[in-house]
């Protein structure tokens, strides 16, 4: 396994559980108050009494969409991999500010690869933007595309929290951590 790659086999230090719980439970609690926030808006429109046959196709379409490539795709197989695998790393290599800054560390926002930084923080700029956006529409069209977000975060919530269980049980996922080039 190289360092670059894949979680290292190096001794975890109690300081570095510590720091990788941090990273781990910060991610979840990111995930969580997102969950919290939408879910709500999303019941808003199911209750609403407003929705027609398009509208129930949209979210039957949405929630799919959502599910399978927010949810499965994106957080299950790419995300919440990498988190546990950055988590791993970070637990046997805690430097302190990796530490103070885990959840960051874990979701490659510092110190990682240009590439993996570029991807991190592209994707979280667009993320705002379609959250902006989504914003701006009304009833029920903002509780449909809110009720597809909701099952890709639960999804990834979930996705996260299951890998790093296995992880703590001796199964920890094969991702690349993409840290950055040695110099």
């Amino acid at each position: 396994m190289s360092e670059s790659t894949l979680a290292p086999a190096a001794p975890v230090r109690a300081g570095g559980l510590l720091a990788a719980a941090w990273g781990i439970l910060g991610v979840a609690a990111l995930l969580s108050n997102a969950l919290e926030r939408l879910a709500p808006m999303a019941g808003e429109a199911l209750s609403g009494g407003q929705f027609g046959a398009a509208h129930w196709v949209a979210l039957a379409a949405c929630v799919g969409f959502m599910g399978f490539f927010e949810g499965y795709r994106a957080f299950q197989r790419g995300f919440c991999p990498r988190v546990v695998s950055r988590a791993l790393h970070l637990a046997a290599h805690p430097r302190p500010l990796h530490v103070l800054l885990a959840p960051l560390y874990c979701m490659g926002l510092v110190h990682a690869s240009r590439r993996r930084l570029t991807v991190s923080w592209s994707l979280t700029l667009g993320i705002v933007c379609l959250v902006v956006a989504v914003r701006m529409l009304a009833q029920p069209w903002r509780g449909i595309v809110d009720a597809g977000v909701v099952v890709g975060l639960g999804w990834g919530l979930v996705s996260l929290l299951a890998l790093a269980l296995r992880a703590a049980a001796g199964r920890p996922p094969e991702m690349a951590i993409e840290l950055p080039a040695a110099r």
